[in-house]
C-alpha cells in the first residue's frame, strides 16, 4: 500500500459532529456526548473509506493569532465570546460541545491518533506545515475552503472536502479547483482574498465577486500583479475595477498574510503511522467509551483501525 498521510482539521469535525448529531444522544451521568460520538463516527468513516497510513489531528492552540488580528481587526470578531488580554480570545462555542472537547481529545489520544497544536497558530497553519513538508502523499480533511490552496497534483496532495456533509464528501485535485474556480489552486488564497469570507470577518475588495477576481487572476497571474496593474493607468482594467482595487489598497496589502496558511512552523515530531492496537489500548478504549456512553461509535472505529491479532 502507498504511504499517505490523512490530516484532520479537528475542530471542523466535532463541530460538524455536534450539529449533525442529535443532543439527545448522552452519557450515563447526561452529558450530551453527541460531538464525540459523531467525531468518533466520522473519523471511523473516514478511515474506512480512503484507507490512510497515517492519520493526525491537527488541533486550534489558537483559534484567533493576535498577529492576523493585528493585521485584518475584524478577523473573526464576531465569534469571540471574551478578549482575553494575554492569551487566545475565548471563541463562541456552545456550553454542551465546550465540555465534549476534553472527551474527544482523550478518546483520540486512547485510539493511538496524534494531536498536533501550535502555539499562536490555527489548525490551518499546523495542517499547512505538515502537508507543505509530507514526504508522502496527503489527504487533508476539512470544511473550510481557505484550505483549498494546499491542493497539488505535483506532490499529491488533495482535500476531503466536507462541507456539504459526509453523505456527500468532495475530493479536490488541480483539476477539481479549476474546474470549480476558473483557477489554479496556487491562486485560491489571492481569490479569497479579494472575495472576502463573512464568516471569518476578511471584508474582500468592495465589488469584486467570485467571477471578477478569477478573471483578474488569470489575466494578471497573481496578486501582486493585480495591485501592479491597479496602480499603472495603461494596463487594460476598466475604469470601474481599478477603482475597486485602488480603494482596497489597504487591505490587499496585509490580507495575503491572513488568507495565507504558514508552512513552516517548527512542529514536534509525531510517529503519525497507524499502528495496530494491542490489547491493553482496545479495553482502555473500551472501558473509556462505556463511562461516556460511546460503546457503539468506539467500537466502529474500532472495527476500523487495525487491531493486534
Amino acid at each position: 500500500m502507498t504511504d499517505r498521510l490523512m490530516l484532520l482539521d479537528t475542530a471542523g469535525i466535532y463541530f460538524r459532529a455536534f450539529y449533525g448529531v442529535p443532543d439527545t444522544v448522552t452519557a450515563p451521568d447526561g452529558t450530551v456526548v453527541n460531538a464525540a460520538r459523531g467525531t468518533l463516527d466520522i473519523v471511523a468513516r473516514l478511515v474506512s473509506q480512503f484507507q490512510p497510513t497515517h492519520l493526525i489531528a491537527c488541533w486550534d492552540d489558537d483559534w484567533r493569532p493576535q498577529w492576523r488580528v493585528d493585521l485584518i481587526p475584524t478577523y473573526k470578531t464576531h465569534r469571540v465570546a471574551e478578549v482575553i488580554e494575554v492569551g487566545p480570545d475565548v471563541e463562541v462555542i456552545p456550553d454542551p460541545l465546550t465540555v465534549q472537547v476534553p472527551i474527544i481529545a482523550e478518546s483520540l489520544r486512547l485510539l493511538g491518533i496524534p494531536i498536533v497544536g501550535a502555539a499562536e497558530h490555527e489548525a490551518d497553519d499546523v495542517i499547512g506545515t505538515l502537508a507543505s513538508t509530507a514526504t508522502m502523499a496527503v489527504d487533508v480533511v476539512t470544511g473550510d475552503r481557505d484550505l483549498f490552496q494546499l491542493v497539488d497534483d505535483v506532490r499529491d496532495v488533495r482535500v476531503i472536502y466536507t462541507g456539504r456533509g459526509m453523505a456527500n464528501l468532495e475530493i479536490l485535485d488541480d483539476a477539481a479547483i479549476e474546474a470549480k474556480y476558473a483557477i489554479t489552486p496556487t491562486q485560491y488564497a489571492a481569490f479569497a482574498a479579494m472575495r472576502g469570507d463573512p464568516s471569518d470577518g476578511l471584508p474582500g475588495v468592495a465589488g469584486v465577486g467570485e467571477k471578477t477576481a478569477a478573471g483578474l487572476l488569470r489575466e494578471f497571474g497573481d496578486l501582486d500583479g493585480i495591485i501592479a496593474a491597479a496602480a499603472d493607468p495603461s494596463t487594460a482594467l476598466s475604469p470601474a475595477v481599478r477603482a475597486k482595487l485602488l480603494a482596497a489598497s489597504d487591505y490587499l496589502a496585509v490580507a495575503p498574510a491572513v488568507v495565507n496558511v504558514v508552512r513552516n512552523l517548527a512542529l514536534p515530531a509525531v510517529d503519525a503511522t497507524i499502528r495496530p492496537l494491542t490489547a491493553g489500548q482496545v479495553e482502555a478504549a473500551s472501558a473509556f467509551a462505556e463511562r461516556w456512553g460511546l460503546d457503539s461509535a468506539m467500537a466502529r472505529i474500532l472495527s476500523a483501525l487495525p487491531t493486534e491479532s
